[in-house]
């Protein structure tokens, strides 16, 4: 039984040593040049002013999250809706609930304005 996994282990252990091979001679024969240019911020040519740093705002992670949860509910959708027939009305009813559950989701994360961008 556990010979079938002797290839994977091997591979595994092959991708794993290459790579540690690769950072190691990066790091031995790279260039160690350390230029006042370098350590400038680039963006387009231009020189920035202001502030260099600004901290996104929640709202960005909060709409990002969302969209993820209700991105994975098209997924799940999709394999209902490839054996819809062979599930019959037990499978109809349980996504029926599972959608509910998330349009109540959707319309509590609505009135609590997560959604607003401001």
């Amino acid at each position: 039984m556990l010979q079938n996994y002797v290839p994977v282990l091997l591979m595994f252990i092959f991708g794993v040593s290459i790579s540690i091979i690769a950072v190691a001679l990066s790091s031995i024969f790279g260039p160690r040049r350390r230029f006042m240019v370098k350590r400038e911020t680039y963006e387009c040519g231009i020189k920035t002013e202001g502030a260099q740093y600004l901290q996104t705002p929640i709202k960005y992670y909060v709409v990002a999250l969302l969209f993820l949860v209700f991105d994975l509910e098209c997924v799940f959708l999709y394999p209902w809706a490839v054996h819809y027939n062979k599930l019959g009305v037990f499978g109809f009813v349980e996504m029926l609930i599972f959608v509910a559950v998330l349009f109540i989701c959707y319309i509590y994360v609505w009135k609590k304005g997560a959604l607003e961008w401001e």
